[in-house]
C-alpha cells in the first residue's frame, strides 16, 4: 500500500501510481477522514495499516525527523509542489533499486531523494 501525504492529493498523482503499482494507493487523509492530520500523527496512523509506504514532498518535516519503524517505510522527496507530477516516476525508480525492490526490504527505512541522490536511515 502506498499512502500519499496531503500535498499529493491530486487525483492525477494517484492515477499515475495506479498505472504501475499493483497495490492500493490512498491519501493519508483516508486513514482518518474528516480531520486535519498533523505531521506528528503520521507515524501512528501508518501503524494502523499493513506495510504502508508513505510518500511525501514535505521533506523538511519528515527527513531525519520521523523515526524508522518495521511497520512502515517513508519516502521523502525533495520536490516542489509544482513537480508533483514527477512523484510517481521517482518512486518507481526508487522501487527498482535493489535495496528497495521488495516491500519487506523497504519496511523500517526512511528514504530520501534529494537532487537525484538517494540515501536512507533504516533499522
Amino acid at each position: 500500500m502506498i499512502v500519499l501525504d496531503e500535498q499529493l492529493s491530486d487525483p492525477q498523482v494517484n492515477d499515475q501510481f495506479s498505472r504501475w503499482y499493483r497495490g492500493s494507493v490512498i491519501s493519508i487523509n483516508d486513514l482518518r477522514p474528516h480531520t486535519l492530520v498533523s505531521d506528528d500523527a503520521i507515524a501512528t496512523l501508518l501503524r494502523t495499516v499493513t506495510n504502508p509506504t508513505f510518500v511525501t514532498i514535505n521533506y523538511a518535516d519528515f527527513w531525519r525527523v520521523i523515526p524508522p519503524s518495521p511497520a512502515y517505510c517513508v519516502v521523502c522527496l525533495k520536490l516542489a509542489q509544482q513537480q508533483s507530477s514527477q512523484v510517481s516516476s521517482v518512486v518507481r525508480e526508487l522501487f527498482n533499486l535493489s535495496q528497495y525492490r521488495t516491500k519487506s526490504a523497504r519496511m523500517g527505512c526512511v528514504i530520501s531523494f534529494s537532487n537525484r541522490v538517494v540515501s536512507d536511515y533504516c533499522l
